[in-house]
């Protein structure tokens, strides 16, 4: 028997783990200059294109044009390419082996999850930082107070994004597969979440088409996020008057309700399926 006592991993060897893995996300992404170029370029591009073509079309956000309703929606835009881009790892891990490495350590599984969320909320929240910055310089909204709620918002929601993309990588077996649901499910949460048009209010006067689109964007947790970004970014506004917007408390609610619940069932998903560990 050896003379050195052999020691159980402790919360701090856990804590250490996650932040190994959450500083690889961090120098896998900017050894991919590409990737961050066209991490704050794309979105940019999307919001000066669709906001320049579709200002003089747009009506029914009170004093708002299109550029500045979609604001937080391209926001909303950078954090889903992200947590998508951040995900998609897990299976690139898999496939190369470092992942079973990873598993087979003594400080258990929650540090995988929380490297690779922490790691990909990061950078999402880091671009999305940089894009405020310079829409703040070119003064489509005005800096203020709210700031702070602002960036703490986008913090919790990429958190809730990169939980979500966990569950889909975790049990998926092909980067194909993977992009496909992401697709499939990322892109009609973020479109129907009031990012690129107003949900619509229900009243006598409504379609049965309107009631449930509506119904459809009122159960998105993610459209209580997006009112949020734009009350907290036009304090003048008051969009109750002219729409869909609950209170901020039930905003926030809903919203960090969405990062632990996403987050937990990502736990659950990492723990209960084994099978997944011998994918190659």
């Amino acid at each position: 028997m050896s003379n050195q006592a052999r020691h159980a991993p402790t919360i701090a060897d856990g804590y250490g783990a996650a932040w190994m893995l959450a500083r690889r996300e961090w120098v896998r992404f900017f050894r991919q200059r590409n990737r961050v170029t066209a991490a704050i370029l794309q979105p940019l591009l999307f919001w000066l294109l669709f906001g320049t073509g579709l200002k003089g079309a747009f009506s029914g956000s009170g004093e708002l044009d299109f550029m500045q309703f979609f604001l937080p929606g391209t926001l909303g835009l950078i954090v889903l390419f992200t947590a998508i881009f951040a995900t998609i790892s897990v299976i690139e891990d898999r496939r190369e082996g470092f992942m079973q490495s990873v598993l087979v350590a003594p400080v258990g599984r929650w540090p995988v999850l929380f490297g690779k969320v922490i790691g990909g909320s990061a950078i999402a929240w880091v671009q999305a930082a940089v894009f405020l910055t310079l829409v703040y310089v070119v003064g489509t909204v005005s800096i203020s107070w709210t700031v702070i709620p602002i960036l703490v918002l986008l913090a919790v929601v990429a958190v809730a994004m990169c939980s979500l993309g966990m569950i889909v990588a975790w049990p998926m077996e092909s980067t194909q597969g993977f992009h496909a649901i992401m697709m499939l499910g990322l892109m009609p949460m973020w479109l129907l979440s009031g990012s690129f048009f107003p949900i619509p209010v229900l009243d006598a006067s409504a379609s049965w088409g309107q009631w449930i689109l509506g119904g459809i964007m009122r159960v998105n947790p993610l459209s209580y996020s997006m009112v949020e970004l734009r009350r907290l970014m036009f304090p003048h506004i008051d969009f109750a008057a002219v729409g869909f917007a609950p209170s901020s408390p039930l905003c926030w609610a809903v919203s960090i309700a969405m990062a632990v619940v996403t987050t937990l069932i990502a736990w659950y998903l990492m723990r209960g399926s084994r099978k997944v560990d011998v994918i190659v």
